[in-house]
């Protein structure tokens, strides 16, 4: 295994952060007239430039746009979907490029299938850089022993309330 695997998010982020920066000196070209290593104090490239486009060029760099895109869907899901629609669903997540939604009714499930084609093109065209290739609407259904990807065929657990 990874040893960045094993130390977590903030950990990760750091050493990634670290590789992104590491070893790259800024070398500007020096221009007719500059004056130094300084330049000049008002010439061309010193302005100030706006935090959310400093984050977003990191996030670029740092291969966190995808990432940050599919929380933005996540996050603004009530005024995406509308807040009727918002108070019977919640985003459960996205895997493999597949949203998945759990509704709270078996009503607002089949409703929200009819409707997935028209979501998905809002869903594109609102979010073009989230990759979302489908959109899945999960009915609530009955408790499953089933507990992660794997399974193992057979009968199951049989006198569990006897």
């Amino acid at each position: 295994m990874e040893p960045a695997r094993e130390l977590g998010f903030a950990s990760e982020s750091y050493l990634r952060a670290k590789s992104v920066w590491r070893g790259r000196p800024v070398r500007r070209r020096r221009r007719v007239g500059d004056d130094g290593p300084g330049g000049q104090a008002f010439g061309s490239g010193r302005d100030p430039r706006a935090l959310a486009d400093v984050i977003a060029t990191m996030a670029g760099e740092m291969g966190w746009s995808l990432e940050l895109e599919q929380a933005r869907i996540i996050e603004e899901w009530p005024e995406f979907a509308g807040e009727a629609t918002a108070d019977h669903t919640t985003v459960i997540g996205i895997s493999h490029g597949v949203l998945q939604v759990q509704c709270d009714s078996t009503t607002w499930a089949t409703e929200l299938r009819r409707l997935r084609a028209e979501m998905l093109t809002r869903l594109l065209r609102e979010y073009p850089d989230s990759e979302i290739r489908d959109v899945r609407f999960l009915a609530p259904g009955a408790p499953s022993w089933r507990h992660g990807p794997r399974t193992v065929p057979g009968r199951g657990p049989r006198d569990t309330y006897g």
